[in-house]
């Protein structure tokens, strides 16, 4: 016969091995332990609006994630929001004219930073900036502009 001592105990411990399951589909699913950001090269990056970019925001190319988002400041000078990402180190062939874009995954999913590779023969390394840049598209202000849109031609027509 389990006495009730021991019945607290195994339920304890399934608390615990349960707790540490869903720990580590968390961190599966969030994809947190496949990068490290102390590893890789950073590169940094201007953009006008970044949307809903977090840190932590996955950079891909070629639909492959290659590296994190680990900061972002805005610039008081240029009035820009600075992304700052590392990159890991065995993708160092990005050329110089790599475009950089701030995208969606889904409709309302999280946004990331996907870049293009150029055509340059010189290729980034240690804090580059990319030049060429795309803003993240701003779903409330695309509907605004077709709801004045609309609301506009309404009155043109009567």
């Amino acid at each position: 016969m389990i006495n009730g001592k021991m019945v607290e105990i195994m339920v304890g411990l399934f608390v615990a091995a349960g707790i540490a399951a869903l720990f580590m589909l968390a961190m599966k699913v969030s994809n947190l332990n496949a990068f490290s950001v102390k590893d890789g090269y950073h590169l940094k990056a201007h953009f006008d609006n970044i949307g809903g970019l977090k840190v932590q925001s996955p950079v891909s190319a070629s639909g492959v994630r290659i590296g994190r988002v680990v900061e972002i400041e805005y610039d008081q000078d240029s009035y820009e929001a600075e992304v700052s990402m590392v990159i890991d180190p065995k993708y160092n062939r990005l050329p110089t004219d790599t475009t950089a874009g701030i995208y969606t995954s889904g409709l309302l999913g999280e946004q990331y930073i996907s870049l293009e590779p150029g055509g340059s023969d010189t290729f980034l390394g240690e804090g580059d900036r990319l030049t060429l840049t795309q803003s993240a598209l701003v779903l409330e202000r695309i509907i605004g502009q077709f709801m004045f849109s609309q609301a506009a031609e309404g009155v043109t027509k009567q």
